[in-house]
């Protein structure tokens, strides 16, 4: 009996233009709105300590300092600031909190603040909002 040949995984198909274009896109204004995010929290008296830090338990959009806190913060853009607000789930919540915990274990300087899940709601031509301690099931809006 002779063996079967498996098909081998089938090559990558290239992104049509649009898609491509779309994603790129994407990438800038996220890039832009975190950037919006960050002078917002330091209008705030925040010390911004890292944009988009990649660690194990996920990426970080910003990771600010205020007095005793250190603030994980997410940074949303959507149509509308509550659409914005609805977009972080708690399976994403749960990486946050993992990757700022490993993040101030890690850093002698950052150890012993009390860590803050925050989130940036941002939508065209709103003033972005700030919600510090979020939870999945609520927030205290600042």
């Amino acid at each position: 009996m002779k063996p079967r040949l498996r098909p081998g995984p089938s090559p990558r198909q290239p992104k049509a233009g649009w898609r491509q274009a779309l994603g790129g896109r994407s990438h800038r204004e996220g890039h832009s709105a975190e950037w919006i995010a960050a002078a917002w929290l330091m209008l705030k008296g925040y010390q911004i300590l890292a944009f988009r830090l990649k660690g194990r338990g996920g990426e970080i959009d910003i990771l600010a300092k205020r007095g005793g806190t250190l603030a994980v913060v997410e940074v949303k853009r959507r149509r509308t600031i509550e659409a914005a607000i609805l977009a972080l789930g708690s399976e994403q919540h749960g990486r946050l909190a993992v990757a700022g915990a490993a993040v101030a274990r890690s850093r002698p300087s950052l150890q012993g603040l009390n860590l803050r899940i925050d989130m940036v709601a941002l939508a065209p031509g709103r003033f972005p909002r700030h919600l510090r301690g979020v939870t999945t099931t609520g927030t205290d809006i600042a």
